[in-house]
């Protein structure tokens, strides 16, 4: 990929997010405007803005590499992410957005008449943010990396401040309109692109393949391992090596490996013969990608159980990822909170209809990817590979703008939920001007933690995030919204066992503390146990605590569920706790 065209795509989508926010900034006048885009926005807008940022990093490039690494066994994948928005519309999303509020702390205030539980929804907004950001952060590292050769880092420093400066400035009436010309450019970039490589490849003379079959070596193709891996060879394989395996050391000798597992160190440079089979890796502790192992046929049951665990994860987690609910309380009303959820329905389903044909082009022309761990980099190499010349440097300058867009639309969302969460329940003062220093360090976190956690693959960081939201969030709003005898001991007990049990078997299983085997596969996929754990203790401790029932219930139901001609018309509010809903707005 020619370095000029990338730089000068990512310079170009960087500059039409900054230009397009200083439109939004230009007509942002009060405080509503700056915080919930005075609930005025349409719901062609808002679907699209949700769109633009629910569709990250792990949609633009991480389900296509998984694709890559898997072939159809992943197909599956986006369906979890898609199908999520019908609980939302079927559920929540009128409801949430009749409520009134402003952030899902708002709201468990609103609802449960409890200060404590507004705070310890906030713990997990601040968690939940956090943990989705950091993949935003690292994927945008690893393009700025493929396109230029600059550090790891210097990507998530340049969305760092991007997203930071648009977020504090223009609030969210400004990255409404960022974020909705972000997708359509994400669709555009892929969409274009995919036409040209699907023309090339069926003017490729090669013999078809099947998806499922393995991937194999177009031509005599040279790897270089990056790190120490473990593969596994399906049957004997003679290949020249450079480094050393199964720690035997060889200087281009012709080795041949017998069928089973086979460690390869790091710094090792092996090559193939054209028509060889591509070594899968196998799963292991330290391997980083040692999760994405074909989920359906596992001797044990384990590969089945992480699938449903994913499935389950991304189809609830959707309604619990806080940037996406705060997006809900910007519609004028019910009715509208509902039609942008379809809309998103079809924006969505469409866009994802895209990455499994980068991934299944990955594995015919860049099978290499698998074992070199950028198996997410196939989006951005295809063109290169399969066109070459002014024509690919230009298809992938668009990918890459695509790309990058996907990092800074999601991040900016993350960025806006955590800081209102962080400007309401943790700095001494509410108002734009701390909400902008609030916006300034719920990137901080994360970017700090991006320059230490390595190696982490896109869709396996942001699977984990949907697991914490799934098994917090999702019983929180199922039963806050359609059951009165939720207790706020038992929202505060349900949250802990479900959600603090998923993070923590998160945080554990990122940081090794985990055995391998049944233990590990609990920890890494909890979303199968963790969310009936919320649901279950929720409702027992609910039913335990009969007068803890807040007084209020009763009207704040028929609040939700009622239409808005119905009950008494919403008077302006600004930001803040559910216990002064109806101050006057200030002027900025």
């Amino acid at each position: 990929m020619s370095q000029p065209y990338a730089v000068a795509a990512v310079a170009a989508v960087t500059a039409a997010t900054v230009l397009v926010g200083a439109l939004g900034l230009r007509i942002s006048r009060t405080t509503s405007d700056f915080y919930v885009a005075s609930r005025t926005v349409g719901p062609g807008l808002n679907a699209a803005a949700i769109s633009g940022e629910y569709l990250s990093a792990a949609s633009f490039l991480g389900i296509a590499g998984l694709v890559l690494l898997q072939g159809p066994d992943m197909l599956w994948y986006p369906v979890g992410y898609t199908a999520g928005y019908l609980v939302l519309l079927v559920l929540v999303a009128a409801p949430l957005r009749r409520s009134g509020a402003y952030t899902l702390p708002d709201f468990a205030e609103a609802r449960l008449e409890s200060a404590r539980v507004r705070k310890l929804a906030g713990l997990f907004v601040v968690g939940i943010g956090w943990l989705y950001l950091l993949p935003q952060l690292q994927s945008a590292g690893l393009v700025l990396e493929i396109l230029t050769g600059a550090p790891d880092w210097l990507g998530g420093c340049v969305v760092a401040l991007v997203v930071t400066g648009a977020v504090a400035a223009g609030g969210m009436r400004s990255i409404t309109f960022v974020q909705a010309f972000q997708y359509w450019l994400k669709l555009t970039a892929l969409l274009v692109p995919v036409l040209f490589l699907a023309a090339a490849w069926l003017g490729d003379g090669a013999p078809r393949a099947r998806l499922d079959a393995p991937a194999v070596f177009r031509d005599h193709t040279s790897v270089t391992i990056a790190e120490t891996v473990r593969v596994e060879v399906a049957e004997p394989l003679t290949l020249t090596v450079t480094g050393r395996i199964d720690a035997t050391a060889h200087r281009g000798a012709q080795v041949t490996l017998a069928t089973g597992a086979h460690t390869v160190d790091a710094g090792t440079v092996l090559g193939f013969p054209a028509g060889a089979a591509v070594p899968e890796r196998a799963a292991a502790g330290g391997d980083p990608l040692g999760w994405s192992q074909p989920l359906a046929d596992g001797r044990d049951g384990r590969q089945l159980y992480a699938t449903y665990g994913l499935i389950l994860a991304t189809f609830l987690g959707t309604m619990g990822l806080p940037h996406v609910a705060v997006r809900f309380y910007t519609s004028p009303n019910g009715r509208a909170a509902r039609r942008t959820t379809l809309v998103v329905l079809g924006l969505v389903g469409v866009f994802y209809l895209l990455p499994p044909v980068y991934g299944a082009l990955g594995r015919i022309y860049a099978p290499e990817l698998a074992l070199t761990g950028a198996a997410d980099a196939a989006v951005l190499v295809l063109p290169e590979r399969m066109l070459g010349g002014t024509a690919g440097d230009l298809l992938g300058a668009l990918l890459a703008g695509g790309a990058f867009a996907a990092f800074l639309s999601t991040a900016s969302g993350l960025t806006m939920s955590v800081a209102g969460v962080l400007t309401q329940d943790v700095l001494p003062a509410r108002g734009v001007r701390h909400f902008r220093l609030a916006t300034a360090l719920a990137m901080a976190v994360p970017f700090a933690v991006s320059l230490v956690a390595r190696d982490v693959p896109v869709a396996d960081a942001v699977g984990l995030a949907f697991a914490v939201a799934a098994s917090s969030f999702c019983p929180l709003l199922v039963l806050g919204i359609w059951w009165r005898r939720l207790t706020p001991p038992g929202a505060a007990a349900g949250l802990l066992a479900g959600g603090g049990a998923a993070l923590t078997a998160v945080m554990a299983t990122r940081a090794g503390a985990v055995p391998e085997g049944w233990a590990h596969t609990l920890a890494a996929w909890p979303a199968v146990w963790s969310v009936p754990l919320g649901f279950a203790t929720m409702v027992a401790v609910s039913l335990a605590t009969p007068r803890r029932v807040p007084p209020g219930a009763p009207a704040v139901l028929a609040r939700l569920h009622l239409p808005e001609d119905l009950t008494a018309p919403e008077r302006p509010r600004s930001p803040g706790p559910a216990t002064t809903p109806h101050a006057p707005e200030a002027r900025r």
